[in-house]
């Protein structure tokens, strides 16, 4: 990683939220975002990925979490992404070592970073049982290699969010990504977005909000 963005609690940090920028961005932007849906007593984390050639960009130089040599229809050619999982694993294991267990953690990110975050949850040790995951504008990345690759996360709350006129990321993937994520998941929704492109919007941030603000609740309110 190459930066990491941090919204420190405001009151006794119980819990965390690690989020994943897409390709070719930063965790500022997402950093700003979490701002307007912050809880007191949650942190979050946006770091930003390795700039590294991308072959599916014809080798240009870019922030990504691994190499994408082809994407359509959410079949994904990739590079790396058990190495960038890893990462994402220290980063929860980090946490924990910090006194937040895992079950106070949701683990989210959009485009890139939400397949990331899919795979990095389902591939998990069993230790790192997660609070819940968010993706965004994604699919879940080699998903032939699915339900078989489930190690975790199979019963945390999973929430798909996907703009249907999303032309980078077709929606129609993340249709598909989200039936074969029901096979196998016990707690999966897919929220439709219409109208919406390959970015966010206000009312997806809510929806985010709500679902932090369930699965993180104040302490006191467990």
């Amino acid at each position: 990683m190459s930066g990491l963005f941090t919204i420190a609690a405001k009151a006794k940090h119980t819990a965390t939220v690690i989020f994943l920028h897409g390709l070719g961005d930063t965790g500022y932007g997402w950093s700003l975002a979490m701002e307007q849906i912050q809880s007191p007593h949650i942190k979050y984390l946006c770091p930003t990925a390795k700039i590294m050639p991308v072959s599916l960009n014809a080798g240009a130089r870019m922030p990504s979490w691994f190499d994408i040599y082809q994407l359509s229809e959410g079949s994904l050619l990739e590079s790396g992404i058990e190495e960038a999982a890893k990462l994402v694993h220290g980063m929860i294991e980090d946490e924990v070592s910090h006194g937040i267990t895992s079950k106070r953690i949701v683990l989210g990110g959009f485009s890139q970073g939400g397949s990331l975050a899919l795979y990095s949850a389902l591939t998990a040790e069993r230790h790192l049982c997660l609070s819940g995951i968010l993706a965004l504008s994604t699919f879940l990345p080699l998903a032939s290699s699915f339900p078989q690759a489930a190690s975790n996360n199979t019963d945390s709350p999973i929430l798909q969010m996907h703009g249907d006129c999303d032309p980078t990321v077709p929606y129609r993937a993340g249709v598909m990504s989200g039936k074969l994520l029901k096979t196998f998941c016990t707690n999966h929704e897919f929220k439709t977005y219409r109208g919406l492109a390959h970015s966010s919007c206000d009312e997806e941030l809510q929806d985010m909000k709500t679902f932090i603000d369930k699965h993180l609740p104040p302490k006191s309110n467990m």
